[in-house]
């Protein structure tokens, strides 16, 4: 587990393998190989998690802004509407500016 803006996020996970296809926001995050601190370089939100991340259309940014490992962290919200979900990753992409994440 993680800690994001206050929010309990699932992971940090290096592959798609344990995530649902549910409801949620996730984050992309980076860090190098000494164990630094995640860096998160993309947030976004999806009805369906694990399909949105595995045909993300950013990947090739997340390569590149990668400082050696690559792995998404998740809350699930299947309680929430597509709204909240849409408002906790403004909140998100506003406080981390991230790299790889659309304005």
């Amino acid at each position: 587990m993680i800690t994001i803006s206050g929010h309990n996020f699932e992971g940090p996970f290096t592959n798609t393998a344990s995530l649902a296809d549910n409801a949620g926001v996730y984050a992309i995050l980076t860090r190098g190989p000494a164990n630094e601190s995640w860096t998160v370089i993309d947030v976004g939100e999806s009805g369906q998690l694990k399909s949105r991340i595995e045909n993300h259309d950013r990947k090739a940014c997340w390569n590149r802004k990668s400082r050696g490992t690559v792995a998404v962290a998740v809350l699930y919200t299947t309680s929430w509407n597509s709204i909240q979900r849409c408002a906790l990753e403004s909140s998100l992409r506003e406080q981390f500016a991230p790299a790889c994440g659309l304005v």
